[in-house]
């Protein structure tokens, strides 16, 4: 049957507009020529992955049995009755998370003492057994309800390693006493972002197999939008230390047949590190304590600002997520300094990247362009201070050597770089540098470019810290990739907080153990 009149007439009347209108101003692209987005090259993040590192940061509330204990791994044998916190009010603990910027709070619902902060019906080591509430309370679910209302989302830390669990070293019995539980969080509270399988197990813990691949197909049968964290992934891996610092290389991609669980010794560097030949996408996750210890102690005091800006700098800024952990005291409330430091921490974010002296460039050139020239490119290299992650500059095929150049007005200083790609893409570059044009001088009369910093890897976010640089032109180079390069932003700032920090966590934190 024909088309009806109207429909051919509005058929020809775009056939027409098409054909003079477009061509009448000149537009570059037609319909059969438009360039394509350049092609993936694999490892790529899923969907969840992608989210996971668009969050940049992650809070941590360690609260259990220990919190009353005044100790880090209790032995499974505190009176239930120990734990009573008579203000506990989890819409403070997400106040904090909001007046800190974080996106998703996680919560251990288990630690390795086995004291469940839920009503589970499967041990009779819970809050049911506590005075908490008349044992009719559900830490969890105070939890999920205060995160849903401040629009946050949820991920929870269940310890495989469990003291007080009698079937714990019978393989059968205790996997399915843990996938039971696993299937009680998992259905009973909502949508559940990420979820946390600590690899740490005493040396003096049963013999005992986990059943990792039945747990995972659990997992995402039951939250197909949850991402799985652990030594091994198998969607986000540990950075391999607990002090929050991830190495200067860092590749998102590895290769997970090399991993396993609770491992330790040189394994942790290749976790650190990444593969550049990794066939799996598994980002790093750097978790550390806001404290020197994982849970609330009276004698310890937060990390000072200066500190947590130097973990921020070598976990979000290296291509990983910060995993920073904030123990709610024995009361139930985050306590008063804890929550200070945050606001603090937050202020000084705030004033460092609220606004990137880079959008001031009057002019941004590339060496190559994908689908050049690179004005009516739709992978110009303008994209890289639009402040929008779904644009970006692709370098023209073939050139997996490139550069970039702001050109400014007036001159500016700064002292970090932000340099993203568009990961979606895989991550490729592998070696760049940073280049400030110096003026002509006595030394120099013609002027010149200065290198200030060296970098390897980028992936999701890198920032780079240097001494202060004044200029009107800065070019980044990018030396060595995986293929041309693609960037979706750059970025220049002036970080006045910064230290050395004099303290870091590692110095009091064992390395190679989780909490």
């Amino acid at each position: 049957m024909g088309k009806p009149e109207g429909a051919r007439m509005r058929m020809w009347m775009w056939l027409w507009w098409s054909a003079t209108v477009l061509a009448g101003t000149g537009t570059a692209w037609s319909a059969t020529t438009y360039p394509t987005p350049p092609l993936p090259i694999a490892p790529m993040p899923s969907a969840s992955q992608l989210r996971f590192q668009q969050r940049e940061m992650v809070l941590f509330f360690h609260f259990g049995m220990n919190t009353f204990t005044d100790s880090e791994w209790g032995d499974g044998r505190a009176d239930p009755a120990t734990f009573d916190p008579a203000r506990l009010d989890a819409r403070q603990w997400m106040r904090a998370a909001k007046l800190a910027g974080f996106e998703l709070v996680m919560l251990t619902v288990k630690h390795h003492d086995g004291f469940c902060l839920w009503p589970t019906r499967y041990s009779d080591y819970s809050v049911r057994r506590s005075p908490w509430r008349n044992g009719a309370g559900d830490v969890f679910r105070d939890f999920v309800t205060a995160a849903r209302d401040a629009e946050l989302d949820v991920g929870v830390y269940l310890s495989p390693w469990d003291r007080h669990e009698e079937t714990y070293g019978d393989t059968v019995a205790y996997n399915e006493h843990y996938m039971a539980q696993l299937r009680e969080l998992l259905t009973g509270y909502g949508p559940i972002a990420e979820v946390w399988l600590d690899g740490a197990k005493g040396e003096d813990a049963k013999n005992m197999s986990y059943m990792y691949t039945e747990w995972h197909a659990l997992i995402h049968q039951l939250q197909p939008g949850a991402n799985i964290f652990s030594d091994a992934g198998p969607d986000i891996r540990w950075v391999g230390n607990e002090w929050g610092e991830a190495g200067p290389t860092c590749w998102s991609m590895i290769n997970a047949s090399a991993l396993h669980i609770g491992q330790s010794g040189d394994v942790l560097g290749y976790l650190n590190s990444g593969d550049p030949r990794g066939t799996d996408w598994l980002p790093a996750e750097c978790d550390v304590s806001i404290r020197p210890g994982w849970f609330w102690h009276a004698n310890e005091s937060p990390w000072p600002v200066e500190t947590l800006l130097d973990i921020y700098y070598k976990s979000t800024g290296r291509n990983c997520v910060l995993l920073l952990n904030v123990p709610p005291n024995s009361s139930g409330l985050v306590a008063a300094e804890d929550l200070r430091t945050l606001i603090e921490f937050r202020s000084a974010l705030d004033d460092i990247f609220a606004v990137s002296r880079a959008a001031a460039a009057v002019q941004v050139l590339a060496s190559s362009t994908r689908g050049g020239p690179a004005r009516s490119s739709p992978f110009s290299p303008s994209h890289v201070l639009d402040d929008d992650p779904s644009t970006y500059w692709a370098a023209d095929e073939g050139h997996s050597s490139a550069f970039l150049s702001l050109e400014f007005e007036d001159q500016i200083q700064f002292n970090v770089l932000k340099l993203q790609e568009a990961v979606a893409f895989g991550q490729r570059v592998s070696k760049y540098s940073v280049l400030v044009w110096a003026e002509g001088n006595n030394d120099r009369a013609e002027g010149g470019w200065d290198a200030v910093c060296h970098g390897t890897t980028i992936g999701y976010k890198k920032l780079d810290r240097f001494r202060v640089s004044q200029t009107r032109r800065v070019r980044v180079v990018f030396e060595e990739a995986r293929g041309p390069p693609i960037i979706a932003s750059v970025g220049l700032y002036l970080d006045s907080w910064s230290r050395e920090a004099l303290i870091r966590p590692g110095q009091n934190l064992s390395s190679g153990t989780f909490q």
